[in-house]
């Protein structure tokens, strides 16, 4: 059954905010004794186009993912000194639980439900294949909504 807002009710991704991102990478190997993922960085603005909080930013971060579950994807992000969701997270929580990702169709209308909602875009920005959209519902759910939409 899905959601009504989100259109899906499959959590594809939980993302990790860390602040060495080669140790957790390490750590989370050993214990699930799965093989380590390749540490990749973001794009930088020209080509991701990242917003945070309405303005253009030049953050990036160094991501990895583990792909090796069933139906979700863990993410472990590394941010960068510059504005974004991820430095903010980092410096008012610390490591943890950033966000959990949806993949959806139609990213823009289901923003406009959440906005009715009280929940806003704080970040987003494109990957190769889609974009990423997360929804500042911290301070209501404990943690970020991000939506994933491929193209």
């Amino acid at each position: 059954m899905s959601n009504e807002v989100l259109g899906t009710d499959v959590v594809v991704q939980i993302g990790i905010i860390v602040k060495d991102i080669e140790k957790a990478v390490e750590e989370f190997s050993k214990i699930f004794d799965v093989e380590k993922p390749e540490i990749i960085i973001t794009d930088v603005y020209e080509k991701a186009h990242t917003e945070y909080r309405n303005n253009p930013t030049s953050a990036r971060a160094k991501l990895a993912f583990f792909k090796n579950f069933k139906n979700i994807e863990i993410e472990f992000i590394e941010p960068d000194q510059n504005p974004s969701t991820w430095r903010e997270f980092l410096d008012k929580h610390g490591e943890g639980i950033h966000h959990l990702g949806f993949l959806v169709k139609g990213s823009d209308e289901i923003i406009e439900k959440f906005k009715k909602l009280g929940v806003n875009v704080v970040q987003r920005g494109d990957y190769t294949g889609g974009r990423y959209t997360y929804l500042d519902s911290f301070d209501k759910v404990k943690f970020i909504i991000e939506l994933l939409e491929n193209f």
